[in-house]
């Protein structure tokens, strides 16, 4: 479904991804883990097309994609959950979910089937659906966030971040909706601060340190690799 290779982006003048190469294969959960500020959030940024690519490769279903634009990659099926939420505040839930099919141009009433499977994943969004965005919790939030990203029939799903900031309900809720996901059919491409549950739940996984890939391995084989478990995992 999505593969880098030798791919080098950053900001401007500064590169801060360097050589990385990773596959998302379909029907995948792949988990990026490494330490605050090893570029995991600017990779997802660079596939999404937010940052310039300086040298390398982005294909996405074999095709290049690397230099398009980021809403020409949304249409196409690439959908980023960014590291917080980033709702329009003044906007109710309601209308926040339907921006995800924004670039569809359809009728809202053609949207009520998709929006019913939103509520079904997070039943708490139909209790707050005329809300104004800006005044729910953290985790209404980020089911909103989530929410939105699937309105745009997304065939990878990027989620930075999910997480963070929530309470331990919230997560629970968020992880459990991921893995079900997973069971419909979805490809996801995980960055994720809780680093044991993200393997836990995921394919595979990528060790991400100072922008480059350190070491990659199924999931089940970082969770008992050493090195990942002491540094990444709260192992002594």
């Amino acid at each position: 479904m999505l593969e880098l290779i030798a791919l080098n982006a950053g900001y401007g003048s500064v590169t801060a991804l360097h050589d990385i190469s990773l596959k998302v294969l379909k029907n995948e959960i792949v988990t990026i883990i490494g330490a605050n500020g090893a570029g995991k959030t600017t990779l997802l940024m660079a596939i999404a097309g937010l940052l310039s690519q300086v040298s390398g490769c982005v294909r996405f279903e074999g095709a290049e994609v690397g230099r398009m634009r980021a809403s020409m990659l949304v249409t196409m099926g690439i959908s980023l959950v960014p590291e917080g939420r980033q709702l329009f505040p003044n906007m109710t839930v309601e209308d926040n979910l339907f921006m995800g099919a924004y670039k569809r141009r359809e009728n809202k009433k053609n949207l009520i089937p998709e929006m019913e499977r939103i509520y079904e994943y997070f039943p708490r969004l139909r209790e707050r659906r005329h809300q104004l965005a800006g005044t729910l919790s953290g985790g209404e939030q980020q089911m909103a966030a989530i929410g939105r990203a699937l309105l745009a029939r997304p065939k990878v799903l990027m989620l930075d971040e999910p997480s963070i900031g929530l309470s331990p309900k919230f997560v629970s809720v968020i992880f459990e909706v991921i893995c079900r996901l997973r069971e419909e059919g979805a490809t996801i491409l995980l960055v994720e601060q809780n680093a044991m549950a993200a393997l836990e739940m995921s394919d595979r996984g990528y060790v991400l340190v100072n922008g480059r890939v350190e070491m990659t391995d199924y999931s089940k084989n970082l969770l008992s690799n050493d090195i990942v478990r002491k540094s990444y995992l709260g192992f002594a």
